[in-house]
């Protein structure tokens, strides 16, 4: 049977999960009465609830004689340590972009690194039967993203089709909007070159490119057969990027992928992506091999993390009350194998040895990383992001910059302009997009963006659209301005009184709602003013026999403002913590003390 490696990239939303659902349904890989859940490769709870693909995922069709293996990618540019990987285990990818939106910043982020690699592109055309589609300008777009990303003309000669990934179809004329995914199954096998490995009279080599657990099987190793072929118990070891030996075992189970499920096989040969299970301590970007091999495949090069965070134990009053791992032994395993899976992402121990500062390509990716954890059990407090810092070589200090594409309303842009000069960004394009709307780009230090996403969407009623990609490191921008309002702090313990809280909201927007448990130093809303405050919100009515003589009020609060994980931490401030357990979400200051707060501010003052 004739093979094919292929990877499906895109910008986050453009429809490739539910693409790969038609291939499989047309396929014949589910049976006619098979019930499927909806975008099934997004299978972990995280991806299904927000309707984003989070980790990359082999799977695998056949189609007339061709065995087609398909990897999922993720399109958000904070999750882009699991593109970059995967792209060594492919040899074409296909382009998906929308009929209407056209290349965003991902597309180009995650192109650029397939056409460096020297792959062939396939591009689709998706969401033709949308009312506002403009197809001409958008492939003319994408022609103009492979001419800046210095495509070879073979790569330039690429393959276009127009297609509905919803309601399963491609052609190549624009004008139909009927038939089946047949032409698209033809272009790959017929664009995409079969894998170029050796087979016979080579050793067996393999380089991990995800790595996965198995209650059963242990630890399981994914990635391509570079050459020769290996077969269940074969004596094999692992050698890290310089050609060391981590470990010697035996591959005690090979598994393929079959549609959504890995199938046990008894030998894999060069081409094929494979699950490995057998060893304990080989990790991504290792070489599995033939213990007669001693040299280690060359991993991709992985773009470096830009933002950190500090996790720690949680320390506040409410402590270990709903997380069933809360000490910092338990953190520093859960982080380091999180580590391991995900190359992205940087783990360093502080010299306390009670906090860990977690670096990430960005706020998504490390507020999936702590939901995630809060779901495990885990209690923890984390601090607010930070960049990463860097010198160039005559000493000076930079910072990661960012592209930023914003569509928005015609009328709103004056003032997401006005917004994105505060945060030191330099407006590099401004072009009408259609519909009344305006698409806008800047170049803007990452350190300006935090915490800037909730305003822009309460800025643009709720109908802008930011996209972001990590772009270069640049001169350091100088202060930037942060956070314009100070915050309402508990003064004491006890529960939320309704009688309390009922004057406090005409100081500033309250977080909790009545019969709340608090504690002192606990955010509970948003001061009015630029200044801290700290207030009494357990204060009850005081009881004596004396009544006024009309009945009292019935005191109506507002709704409280409940913060998300991700919101949560953009808000706060570098003096404030995100108290993170399995059930709430809760907003500290880092001193609760108010006279430690003070005694600290004075010594940073000095």
């Amino acid at each position: 049977m004739s093979l094919r490696n292929i990877a499906i990239i895109a910008h986050v939303d453009h429809g490739k999960t539910t693409l790969v659902d038609q291939l499989f349904r047309q396929s014949g890989t589910f049976r006619d009465n098979q019930r499927v859940e909806e975008r099934a490769m997004d299978s972990n709870d995280l991806e299904k609830e927000r309707g984003i693909t989070i980790l990359a995922k082999p799977t695998s069709v056949e189609w007339e004689g061709t065995r087609i293996n398909i990897v999922d990618t993720p399109g958000h540019a904070d999750f882009g340590g699991e593109v970059e990987r995967i792209l060594s285990m492919v040899d074409g990818v296909v382009l998906l972009v929308d009929s209407s939106e056209g290349a965003m910043p991902q597309t180009k982020f995650v192109t650029g690194k397939a056409l460096a690699l020297g792959l062939k592109p396939i591009v689709v055309v998706n969401k033709v039967d949308r009312p506002d589609e403009r197809i001409q300008e958008v492939l003319d777009e994408v022609f103009d993203l492979f001419v800046s990303l210095e495509a070879t003309d073979e790569q330039l000669d690429f393959p276009v089709l127009y297609a509905s990934g919803r309601n399963g179809y491609a052609n190549e004329d624009p004008t139909l909007r009927a038939g089946t995914l047949k032409p698209l199954f033809q272009k790959i096998v017929d664009h995409v070159p079969a894998p170029a490995v050796e087979v016979d009279g080579v050793p067996f080599t393999f380089l991990v490119t995800l790595l996965d657990r198995d209650n059963f099987l242990g630890r399981i190793l994914t990635g391509r057969v570079t050459s020769g072929s290996v077969k269940v118990n074969q004596a094999i070891h692992a050698l890290d990027m310089d050609g060391t030996v981590i470990e010697t075992g035996r591959a005690s189970k090979i598994m393929a992928f079959h549609g959504l499920d890995r199938v046990p096989v008894d030998e894999a040969k060069a081409g094929d992506i494979i699950s490995l299970a057998g060893l304990s301590v080989a990790t991504v970007a290792n070489t599995i091999c033939d213990i007669s091999v001693t040299e280690p495949i060359q991993a991709q090069p992985i773009d470096p993390p830009t933002l950190s965070m500090r996790f720690a134990v949680n320390d506040s009053p409410m402590a270990g009350r709903e997380g069933t791992k809360v000490t910092s032994r338990m953190i520093r395993d859960r982080l380091a194998r999180e580590a391991e899976s995900n190359v992205a992402v940087k783990v360093t121990e502080s010299a306390d040895k009670d906090s860990f500062e977690v670096a990430g390509r960005g706020e998504l990716q490390l507020g999936v990383l702590i939901e995630t954890m809060r779901r495990e059990g885990f209690e923890l407090s984390i601090s607010r992001p930070r960049v990463l810092f860097g010198t160039d070589e005559d000493g000076n200090k930079t910072e990661p910059y960012e592209t930023v594409m914003i569509d928005v309303d015609d009328e709103f842009s004056g003032t997401v302009v006005e917004k994105m000069n505060l945060r030191k960004a330099e407006m590099t394009d401004m072009r009408p997009s259609g519909g009344g709307k305006t698409r806008i780009t800047f170049s803007a230090p990452s350190r300006g963006l935090i915490g800037y996403h909730g305003e822009f969407l309460s800025d643009t009623r709720g109908t802008g659209i930011m996209n972001r990609l990590f772009e270069k490191y640049g001169p350091h921008k100088g202060t930037i301005e942060g956070r314009k309002n100070g915050v309402l702090i508990s003064n004491g313990s006890g529960e939320a009184n309704a009688y309390a809280l009922g004057p406090l909201e005409e100081r500033g927007i309250l977080m909790v709602g009545v019969g709340e448990a608090l504690y002192e130093g606990m955010i509970i809303g948003q001061n009015a003013k630029p200044d801290d405050l700290e207030v009494n919100p357990m204060k009850s009515k005081a009881l004596t026999n004396f009544r006024a003589s009309g009945k009292d009020d019935a005191v109506r609060l507002t709704p409280p403002w409940k913060l998300t994980l991700e919101q949560a931490i953009a808000y706060i401030d570098d003096d404030e913590l995100v108290e993170v357990t399995p059930k709430t979400i809760r907003l500290r200051k880092r001193y609760l003390d108010p006279n430690e707060r003070k005694r600290m501010s004075r010594s940073k003052a000095a």
